[in-house]
């Protein structure tokens, strides 16, 4: 008997170390997801740098999705990274998250150990950064739009350190085509000839992807890095969205939602985005895979630089002719514009890319087998960019950064987005009349002349110091391990060449070490910098040249920098923290003007139809169109709600419930007034009616607020008429339906 007992006791003793070393290859993993969007009137748009895009609208809400990884054997040993559907991150919002951070959870989440990364969606609210340059055309600092994503960002960490649990974390990659093009593909051909030979593609079109399953073995979200700019939707939009990544996350967030409620038996099925437009665009699942209800999926940015999604190529809008190489039509480059895969439907165009992503992000999930083990650790830096002596190396060159500027080229665009006026692409010389104007801000001295050539400084933004700083001097890197995954997080825009020799150089570094990884490039990372571009590219002086602010030795410098932090980690050395970057949110100076006042006019009220829906019958991809009399949405940006709600009537219980609100993309919320200095204006709902939408009743509702005289504001509704999406399938269910709307409107 004693004998049976200790025999048991070892048993167990055997079998609890087993699964205590099992146990040891899971992580404590949260993930959150928050509203950031923002003020959806009036803002100028962050992207363009178009004085007159100005937002009036909402095509898709934006979000911060945060995920937190840490060490189940050491707590505190956590980093944070957040996927953020805005432009980019910016110095401003990181101090500000920092500040919160450390108030509500004291050390565990620092500048150390969180990461914010933008997807570069150029159809969101600017004025949150807080650096002159990048808020001119938004007129200053815009403080709702700070706001909005200081706050969305603290939220997604708070729901997702609520939220930590035990998982496990698997990779997986692979290819992607049409989906991304290279915009710059003369500028490309200056890298090395040997160098281009490695590599297939003038563009990476491999995707990444991290995922999340938890203890029961169900997914419960995702990030996949893919370079590919967000200017799907061009610059003639003035409705928030968060473009082609930003809608990749609905779409498969969408699926999950379906699939978590369906289960499994149904995981072999294509991601159907409820558009008869995307057939033909998904792909089928490699495996069955289970996911938890609430699966947050993040589609992350990478080596973006010279990436565009605009596939088709650049041609000039008058002739037909391509333009890509050279980008002008006729001397000019206002028009030489790339052309997406359904153009001229940008938003088609935009799904298509979305849609592309998604479906290959679902493959990813479902045929994920490498599981992540190893420590947990990260490094950060702060780096004065004005003179980092960059010594010669085997993945660097003797050289010398630059304090900030921008040349002629710049102000060119991409055929993304063209600029203005006689500026063009890959110019180094310049001309006497814009040098003239630049000067006006800071003439450049001859020493900084000599280190950014050849670029000729049509800015000299690094040495304008009024009102305030005009570029960063002090940006940030920063490397997350866990285990044989790594993310390199960068302060701004590397081409896809630039964003290789950075990888390249990281994995020659530390496999002796820690073997074979992973390495991602996290782009456009806590502060804004604008471009990185190779020392060759640089020397074409293209938009991203131009825009490569420190000068030539720019990425030598981020590698060699790189190649400091990930030899601390090696050696498990601490990282010096480097220089302060200053926080100048107090001395912002701001131009939007306020809303003062909102009016209906005589015998009408907010809420009001004005534009009511057709008496007969709509059917599928039929668009609803509703017009209401409204009031500024500035006045209550609605964070976590909505301007608008699709409603339909359940037959069975005769209540209205919501089926659609305004972040899906079968609906836009377009807001208006008749002239600029009105104090009345209109809100215009549409509803393009998604297939699958199931025939019955429904009713359009618009939500706002307005400001009355005395400053105070106050809530509003109002809904369309009644309508019907299909036919009845009867006379007595028809004449119920009615009924029931009557005695709605009744209560209402």
């Amino acid at each position: 008997m004693v004998h049976c007992t200790f025999h048991g006791l070892i048993t167990l003793a055997v079998i609890s170390a087993a699964l205590a070393q099992a146990a040891g290859s899971d992580y404590h993993v949260g993930i959150g997801k928050a509203d950031i969007t923002g003020p959806a009137a009036d803002v100028n748009m962050m992207g363009y740098a178009m004085l007159e895009q100005i937002v009036s609208g909402i095509h898709t809400r934006l979000y911060a999705r945060a995920y937190i990884v840490a060490d189940p054997s050491q707590d505190s040993n956590r980093f944070v990274f957040v996927n953020l559907d805005a432009c980019m991150a910016s110095q401003a919002v990181t101090l500000g998250v920092i500040e919160r951070l450390k108030v509500e959870f004291a050390d565990m989440y620092t500048e150390r150990n969180v990461a914010i990364s933008g997807i570069h969606t150029h159809s969101g609210p600017g004025g949150y950064l807080q650096y002159v340059l990048y808020d001119i055309t938004s007129l200053g600092f815009v403080e709702q739009s700070w706001e909005a994503v200081v706050s969305g960002i603290v939220e997604s960490i708070r729901r997702a350190h609520a939220n930590i649990k035990p998982g496990k974390l698997r990779i997986n990659s692979g290819e992607l085509l049409d989906a991304n093009a290279n915009r710059s593909p003369s500028a490309y051909l200056h890298n090395p000839e040997d160098e281009r030979a490695k590599y297939k593609h003038n563009t990476d079109k491999i995707m990444t992807q991290l995922s999340v399953t938890n203890s029961e073995g169900k997914g419960t979200g995702a990030i996949s890095w893919f370079p590919v700019h967000c200017t799907s939707i061009n610059n003639t939009n003035d409705l928030i969205s968060g473009d082609n990544k930003g809608v990749a996350s609905q779409f498969l967030e969408k699926w999950a939602a379906k699939q978590s409620t369906a289960g499994s038996s149904q995981n072999r099925g294509p991601i159907v985005t409820g558009s008869s437009q995307n057939k033909g665009l998904t792909a089928t699942g490699q495996a069955e895979v289970q996911v938890a209800e609430g699966f947050v999926a993040a589609f992350g940015q990478a080596n973006v630089g010279d990436t565009s999604p605009n596939i088709q190529g650049a041609f000039c809008q008058d002739t037909g002719l391509p333009c890509e190489d050279h980008s002008l039509c006729n001397g000019r480059n206002k028009l030489c514009i790339a052309r997406g895969p359904a153009w001229p439907d940008n938003f088609r165009s935009n799904e298509i890319i979305a849609q592309r992503q998604a479906d290959k992000a679902r493959e990813l999930l479902t045929s994920a087998t490498e599981e992540v083990t190893g420590p947990i650790d990260f490094r950060h830096a702060f780096l004065d960019m004005t003179g980092i002596e960059v010594r010669e190396g085997p993945n660097t060159r003797a050289g010398r950064t630059c304090p900030a500027a921008m040349g002629f080229s710049f102000a060119a665009g991409t055929t993304d987005g063209p600029g203005a006026f006689d500026f063009k692409q890959g110019d180094t010389k310049g001309s006497l009349f814009w040098k003239v104007v630049g000067h006006f801000l800071h003439n450049p001295t001859a020493a900084q002349t000599s280190c950014q050539a050849p670029k000729p400084i049509l800015l000299d933004t690094g040495n304008a110091h009024i009102p305030y700083e005009w570029q960063p001097s002090i940006v940030e890197i920063q490397i997350l391990r866990v285990g044989q995954f790594v993310i390199l997080c960068v302060p701004g825009e590397l081409t896809t060449m630039a964003g290789r020799r950075l990888r390249e150089a990281m994995q020659t570094q530390v496999q002796p070490s820690w073997g074979n990884v992973t390495l991602v490039i996290a782009g456009l990372t806590n502060t804004y910098s604008s471009y990185v571009t190779t020392y060759e590219e640089y020397q074409a002086q293209r938009y991203e040249g131009a825009s490569t602010i420190f000068g030539p030795h720019t990425l030598d410098a981020y590698i060699q920098e790189f190649s400091r932090l990930a030899d601390d980690m090696m050696q498990g050395r601490p990282t010096e923290s480097g220089p302060t970057p200053p926080n100048m949110i107090k001395n912002q100076w701001s131009f939007l003007p306020p809303v003062i006042i909102d009016t209906a006019p005589i015998g009408s009220h907010f809420g009001a139809v004005t534009h009511d829906v057709l008496k007969t019958p709509y059917n599928v991809n039929d668009t609803v169109n509703v017009t209401f009399q409204s009031a500024c949405p500035r006045n209550n940006v609605r964070t976590g709600d909505t301007f608008l709600a699709v409603q339909k009537l359940q037959q069975d219980t005769g209540e209205w419930s919501t089926v659609y609100t305004d972040d899906d993309i079968s609906t836009k919320f377009h807001w208006q007034r008749p002239h600029m200095l009105s104090s009345e204006s209109t809100a215009t709902v549409t509803w393009k009616i998604p297939e699958g939408t199931e025939d019955g009743t429904y009713m359009i509702w618009n939500y706002g607020d307005y400001k009355h005289l005395t400053g105070g504001t106050v809530p509003f509704t109002g809904h369309s008429s009644a309508f019907t999406v299909g036919q009845p399938k009867s006379v007595l269910l028809r004449v119920m339906s009615q009924v029931r709307q009557k005695l709605r409107w009744i209560a209402v």
